[in-house]
């Protein structure tokens, strides 16, 4: 294996004897190779219809569930790996049989993979993130399939909501198909990393614009972080449908339902608080599950990432659930039927036989600053910006991870002046949003619009801000921005802050080891991206 998609990718380098993430060898070589079908199949989708790319819904709501599957701790399961693979080599296959010949077709589309022995031998042979031999040229193209990853997340959870948005499934294709079986251009690569930044933005505009539309536009919320009395349900991940499904179908069960680590957001949207229910969020970051998750006592939901593969004897292994683009081996698996719907009576049955959560903290936490939310508050921040009461906004976006190295965002939130504002969306808001770091004349000090989900309102409360102050260029506004990141939908975040113009990022707690020493040259001179260094030293380049 060789996988270095992640923040804690073995040595900053790269996981060659087993992923940091948990991902045995087998997974790593199988996802690899799920990619690699992937993008057999948009090679044809574009030879068999080069200005369309052979639009299909079925097709194309394969690929963005593959391409979801290997972002980093999603899917650990093997055989349903397999299976995927299976699933795209029946629709590869058919659409070869609709050229007027197969000869000449690239040699990844003809790879046999007709039974499981011959998967699993092309998945250890096909190498596919070292095939490129010029590290430049290499570090773009993974940097570019990462922001697909991203985007296809985002993209994924819109289309399960019903909205849809078919350019960004051609760019996905498109772009698959030539870093896959093409020959690669610097020049031209370096085009599609700014190409790739413009579909994350469309990425999660669409993604807003359907939790929106579905749920409302997040509000202004105290979040119970203690427990009840009932048995309860723990949901992760990032899939809004269907948490809904679930909800639904528990409400008049006698138990409850808790959210942890990614799914705390779903707190903040109108929609779910018709359901009484629902009573809070348990926990913190996705990395502490292995704790979390013992003291929990009821079954755990995961809808997407992040799983954290549990220990053999972990007491919680027998009580978690997997849906979606999501496996675990060994965990009971949720189906789709053909109309879109779920059943999820096993998990609620087990959590009747729980016992109710044991309480790990108490009090509450408010988040729900969303754009519509901010931009309500918009002249009462503006008047507070032009009274000198708020003199910066930081954005400490992103993700969290296990590290020691991640206390430096909980130490820098610490110490930044008391006229700053910390905008926040993702998990790395679990280092700091339970901290009592106050208000301005009511402004709370953290405005948290939810996961990486949620980025979005990040790119729309400054692009208003620069509107209303009559700004030129959004570098101007009084917002800075130190952004920690861990897979690959931040790097989705990444690409889409630099194709919006934003400058002088600086970004923790270290630089992509997919990234040649040129290519972060070359971000440092077009964009000043940086990686952390001191608090001190970092707030002062900042500018706090």
């Amino acid at each position: 294996m060789f996988c270095f998609q992640c923040q804690e990718t073995a040595g900053g380098k790269g996981c060659s004897v087993r992923g940091v993430c948990g991902k045995l060898p087998t997974t790593a070589d199988l996802q690899d190779l799920l990619r690699g079908v992937v993008s057999s199949i948009s090679y044809l989708c574009k030879k068999l219809d080069p200005e369309n790319l052979y639009k299909d819904n079925y097709i194309d709501n394969y690929i963005l569930n593959s391409i979801f599957v290997t972002v980093t701790n999603v899917n650990f399961d093997d055989n349903d790996i397999i299976k995927k693979i299976k699933i795209g080599v029946e629709i590869r296959d058919k659409l070869i049989k609709k050229l007027p010949s197969s000869t000449g077709l690239h040699s990844l589309v003809l790879l046999d993979l007709k039974d499981d022995n011959k998967i699993k031998d092309a998945a250890s042979n096909i190498n596919i993130i070292l095939s490129i031999e010029d590290e430049d040229i290499r570090s773009l193209r993974e940097m570019i399939v990462y922001g697909i990853k991203g985007i296809a997340a985002y993209t994924e959870h819109a289309y399960h909501l019903g909205y849809e948005n078919y350019d960004i499934i051609k760019f996905i294709k498109n772009t698959l198909s030539y870093l896959h079986t093409e020959p690669l251009d610097k020049s031209r690569l370096l085009e599609i990393v700014t190409e790739t930044g413009k579909y994350a933005v469309e990425a999660m505009a669409l993604l807003d614009k359907a939790n929106t539309s579905t749920y409302g536009n997040p509000e202004i919320t105290k979040v119970n972080i203690g427990v009840g009395t009932r048995p309860g349900i723990l949901v992760s991940g990032h899939d809004l449908k269907d948490f809904e499904m679930l909800l639904e179908q528990s409400k008049d069960s006698g138990i409850d339902v808790y959210t942890h680590g990614e799914m705390l957001p779903a707190h903040y949207y109108p929609y779910f608080k018709k359901y009484k229910h629902f009573v809070g969020n348990y926990g913190n970051s996705w990395w502490m599950q292995k704790d979390e998750f013992k003291s929990f006592n009821g079954p755990i939901l995961f809808t997407t990432n992040c799983i954290v593969p549990p220990d053999p004897d972990a007491s919680y292994r027998d009580r978690i659930f997997v849906t979606g683009p999501t496996g675990l081996d060994g965990a009971k698996y949720i189906y789709e039927d053909e109309k879109g719907n779920k059943d999820f009576t096993p998990i609620i049955e087990m959590a009747k036989n729980c016992q109710p959560p044991k309480q790990i903290e108490s009090g509450y936490i408010v988040g729900g600053f969303a754009h519509n939310q901010v931009l309500s508050l918009a002249d009462k921040i503006i008047n507070e910006i032009k009274r000198g009461n708020i003199k910066k906004f930081v954005v400490m976006a992103g993700c969290d991870g296990r590290f020691k190295s991640r206390e430096y965002y909980t130490e820098f939130a610490k110490k930044l002046p008391k006229d700053t504002v910390i905008l926040t969306a993702g998990c790395a808001k679990y280092r700091y949003n339970k901290l009592e770091l106050g208000d301005i004349n009511g402004i709370p000090r953290v405005l948290d619009a939810g996961q990486c989900n949620d980025s979005y309102s990040l790119a729309v409360i400054a692009l208003k801000l620069k509107e209303v102050l009559g700004l030129d260029d959004v570098n101007k506004l009084p917002i800075v921005y130190n952004i920690a990141w861990y897979e690959q939908k931040a790097v989705a975040v990444l690409l889409a802050l630099l194709y919006l113009g934003v400058k002088n990022i600086v970004l923790g707690p270290s630089l992509p080891g997919f990234t040649s020493s040129n290519i972060i040259n070359v971000l440092a001179e077009n964009f000043g991206i940086s990686s952390i260094s001191s608090i001190e030293n970092d707030m002062k380049r900042l500018g706090l």
